[in-house]
């Protein structure tokens, strides 16, 4: 199996097979990302088109040094919100705020419980519907970690956040969650 990098370098050096193969392999992943942001089918498939025609234009300008995942997921979050906010369907200061809420922000977590040990304790679609009453900024943290296993720094670099912020905010979805699953802290 090739890497992004041979991927992207045979697609530059005229291999449309290579581009077909790079889109095959994140198209799916892109996608429910997108869909947990954009919250139905139709503007996530939308968001998504648009994604890989942006990747497929700027591929020229990208630098082999960084990770393409990160890249281009990205590109996903910077669509979805361009998209989102043309069409008014959020409140982006839940994508641009730092939660200001002193008493969450203040409570410790002395014992935190990973999301898997949630998911073996309640019913998979119970977690779902929880995900999807978290803020979008939430929400895309705990996608990103969770299904796409990007670490907290590529987290950061995706969502143009320092890496202490996406730490704090994903302990924080975590006892959110927890909160809405009627789970013991």
């Amino acid at each position: 199996m090739s890497t992004d990098q041979q991927l992207i370098s045979n697609y530059l050096s005229g291999d449309e097979e290579a581009l077909k193969e790079l889109i095959s392999r994140y198209l799916k992943p892109v996608y429910n990302f997108i869909y947990h942001l954009a919250g139905n089918k139709e503007n996530a498939e939308d968001i998504s088109q648009e994604t890989f025609v942006k990747a497929w234009k700027n591929l020229k300008k990208y630098n082999p040094e960084q990770n393409f995942k990160t890249w281009l997921f990205t590109i996903a979050r910077n669509t979805a919100i361009d998209w989102l906010r043309k069409k008014k369907s959020l409140v982006f200061s839940d994508f641009d705020s730092d939660d200001k809420n002193v008493m969450e922000s203040t409570l410790s977590d002395e014992s935190p419980q990973a999301l898997e040990e949630i998911i073996l304790s309640e019913d998979k679609k119970h977690l779902l519907e929880g995900i999807e009453k978290l803020s979008p900024m939430y929400q895309s943290i705990l996608t990103l970690r969770y299904n796409e296993e990007f670490t907290f720094k590529e987290i950061g670099e995706i969502l143009g956040k320092p890496l202490h912020t996406v730490k704090s905010q994903h302990r924080r979805a975590l006892i959110q969650l927890r909160k809405l699953l009627g789970a013991p802290n």
